[in-house]
């Protein structure tokens, strides 16, 4: 009686799990959906200014995709890209912007943010130029992918203040015992004209000098005073964060002498050094 028994036992057992495989084998069958419609609420520009950044700018939303399985309407959590590029790259430039954003239907963005991702498209600022954004929705596969209507708008990016004070006067040169002139302040000649900045824009400064190899330095915007020096706050040698204020530490000289150019920007309150 046991050997008849124990092969109708595995039958059946087999049976309920091809049944069980079938059913999920169903649930998995993807039919597919309806693309989202994309909307804004603005249309042509998106307004965007330092004086207003902190106004809303814009806010997309965007319909769901209803995807549909054999089971039924799909439950579970779609993610959704907003992808933002410059006009009729076709969503394919190297600076294309993808925001992900789960399972909302909207995002609203202020001035400030906007034109915070507007940055990484590397649009000129203060100058107009037009964009194109589109969303898609996705279950995490290719192949579940729907993609919107593209929306164009006209944009205009401003910069930000700079995060470090610049220079009043538009100079600045570098002093301390990194280099010939030791600390003297003010530089006499010839230092006052070799250890100076070129102004390569209202906030960047560039300066190809020459370390003794050790040492430390300041940067001056008024030759002779102190009191409205730049010093370092965080890195080493080859570059780091900056601040404007008369206290130490200073800048780090160069371990090995030679001629290294200077970089700093003001606006990101960053500065680097690299051999020539």
């Amino acid at each position: 009686m046991k050997k008849i028994i124990q092969p109708l036992i595995i039958a059946l057992s087999s049976l309920v799990f091809l049944a069980s495989c079938s059913k999920e084998e169903d649930r998995e069958i993807f039919f597919g959906g309806t693309a989202p419609v994309l909307g804004a609420s603005v249309s042509g520009t998106i307004p965007l200014g330092f004086a207003t950044e902190n106004n809303p700018a814009v806010k997309f939303s965007w319909t769901n995709p209803e995807y549909d399985f054999a089971s039924g309407i799909n439950s579970q959590d779609v993610t959704y890209t907003l992808e933002i590029d410059v006009a009729g790259s076709n969503f394919a430039s190297p600076n294309k912007k993808a925001v992900s954003i789960s399972k909302d239907l909207s995002v609203a963005y202020t001035q400030k943010e906007f034109n915070i991702i507007l940055s990484d498209l590397k649009l000129k600022l203060n100058v107009a130029a037009a964009v194109e954004v589109r969303v898609i929705a996705s279950l995490g596969a290719a192949a579940t992918n729907l993609i919107s209507n593209v929306m164009r708008f006209n944009v205009t990016p401003f910069a930000p203040p700079p995060k470090v004070p610049i220079p009043t006067q538009g100079n600045l040169w570098v002093v301390g015992d990194a280099f010939a002139s030791g600390w003297s302040n003010p530089l006499p000649a010839p230092y006052v004209t070799t250890q100076k900045f070129t102004q390569v824009s209202p906030t960047l400064y560039e300066l190809v000098v020459a370390f003794k190899g050790g040492g430390n330095y300041k940067m001056l915007q008024d030759n002779g005073v102190w009191g409205t020096q730049y010093h370092m706050v965080t890195g080493d040698a080859t570059g780091g964060t900056f601040e404007k204020k008369d206290a130490d530490p200073g800048f780090v000289g160069t371990s090995a002498a030679g001629n290294y150019k200077i970089v700093v920007d003001f606006q990101s309150g960053t500065f680097t050094v690299t051999k020539q």
